[in-house]
């Protein structure tokens, strides 16, 4: 994290004093995209700079389920278990992604190319069920378009199709 912290001293300069707390999410979110996750030293580096209580860190590490604990697979796959998602299928949706991956929600595949974890609302309920790929959504799924593998990523190049085909079992680099 030491490494951020000439990052970290721009956005301090835009609160005024006493208000460090503030910046508890920002840099938070910050240290999981360069590292993938918020590791224990993380949080204790966090806690020394801006001068908060551990209880601060770990109460927006809880809150936010899009901060994690641990390292995630090179694809996560997140499925929305909402009501609206529920109501149109997204329990077969995550049983299909758990049989394919052989792991259940919450677990990486030994290999590290896949995590799969529901969430509770991705927001998109006029779109049910809705997977999110790594950062791009994917609505109106089915098992169907699941394995169509026709998906495009926006932002890092991957290509989901690639990710989806690895899922069932083609091998690719």
């Amino acid at each position: 994290m030491k490494h951020l912290i000439p990052e970290f001293e721009q956005w301090k300069k835009r609160y005024p004093a006493g208000f460090e707390s503030s910046l508890v999410l920002p840099c938070l979110r910050r240290i999981q995209e360069d590292r993938g996750y918020v590791a224990d030293s993380d949080i204790e580096d966090l806690m020394a700079y801006l001068g908060v209580p551990r209880i601060q860190v770990e109460e927006v590490l809880s809150y936010y389920t899009q901060l994690r604990r641990r390292p995630i697979g090179r694809w996560h796959l997140q499925a929305c278990r909402n009501v609206s998602c529920s109501m149109r299928g997204a329990e077969r949706v995550v049983d299909h992604l758990s049989r394919r991956l052989g792991i259940a929600p919450g677990q990486t595949t030994a290999d590290g190319r896949f995590t799969l974890s529901t969430v509770e609302c991705l927001g998109s309920c006029g779109t049910a069920p809705v997977v999110m790929l790594n950062d791009a959504y994917h609505e109106n799924m089915s098992l169907e378009r699941l394995d169509a593998s026709r998906f495009t990523v926006s932002g890092r190049g991957v290509r989901h199709g690639v990710a989806l085909r690895a899922l069932a079992g083609e091998r690719v680099i």
